[in-house]
């Protein structure tokens, strides 16, 4: 059975999909203690209030910038000292650019792919130790469908998200005889901020709170199941 008030660390939780667990979460299992990362300490502080409100019984927030190593370091160390262990990890941070391979710069790609596959990388290097300590753990890494296929003028996240399922696939061989169950989440286009500018219909998206839904469902399986992989798509199925 899952953990009655489990400590539940999100990380890109200020706004979008994050933002979306950190409240499902908070509504559906009352007293869950939440520890909010992501690089703005203004939403974040709207989150943790909106979350006690639903029902969470803390919410604290962890300004961090996932994919610097000191900062997540600096990070991690916060939140165990908080609240001494950490039950689920939710690796959401990340970005999303679009660009031509051909005119996609070095810099760039570099930025793409610290945001999505670094930060899950440092993060989980930092939390999920403690979690094989005590025998126990979910991890839950934030891919994409761009992780499953390719897509044009997404090199970058497409590479980045790439690395994110290939990365989950060898932390679950790794962690799954220690008691720590990870899965890759491939969410298609989604109602968030990467969408905001991009001329689609928002009736062609998913609503962010079916994507985190999916994220707490998985979390209540017994201890005798693993999601390894699972695929969110709007029911039109092209994007």
């Amino acid at each position: 059975m899952a953990a009655s008030k489990p400590v539940v660390l999100i990380t890109g939780a200020s706004q979008g999909i994050g933002e979306a667990i950190a409240h499902v979460f908070a509504r559906e299992i009352p007293g869950c203690r939440l520890a909010l990362a992501a690089r703005s300490e203004k939403n974040l502080q709207r989150v943790a209030k909106i979350c006690v409100r639903l029902g969470a019984g803390a919410a604290e927030v962890f300004p961090c910038d996932v994919a610097a190593e000191s900062s997540v370091a600096e990070m991690a160390a916060a939140v165990l000292k908080r609240f001494r262990a950490v039950d689920v990890l939710i690796n959401n941070a990340g970005v999303f650019r679009a660009a031509p391979f051909l005119e996609l710069g070095v810099a760039a790609f570099d930025e793409i792919v610290a945001a999505n596959l670094r930060s899950v990388f440092l993060v989980s290097r930092a939390i999920v130790p403690s979690m094989v300590q005590r025998g126990r753990g979910d991890v839950f890494n934030m891919s994409s469908i761009a992780g499953l296929g390719a897509y044009p003028n997404s090199a970058a996240y497409c590479a980045a998200k790439f690395g994110v399922t290939g990365l989950t696939k060898v932390m679950r061989e790794e962690l799954k005889s220690k008691g720590v169950r990870v899965t890759a989440v491939h969410p298609g286009a989604t109602v968030s901020p990467s969408w905001k500018d991009s001329g689609v219909s928002p009736e062609r998206l998913m609503p962010a709170s079916d994507v985190a839904r999916a994220f707490l469902d998985i979390y209540r399986l017994s201890r005798k199941t693993v999601v390894e992989e699972i695929v969110l798509r709007p029911i039109g199925g092209d994007i």
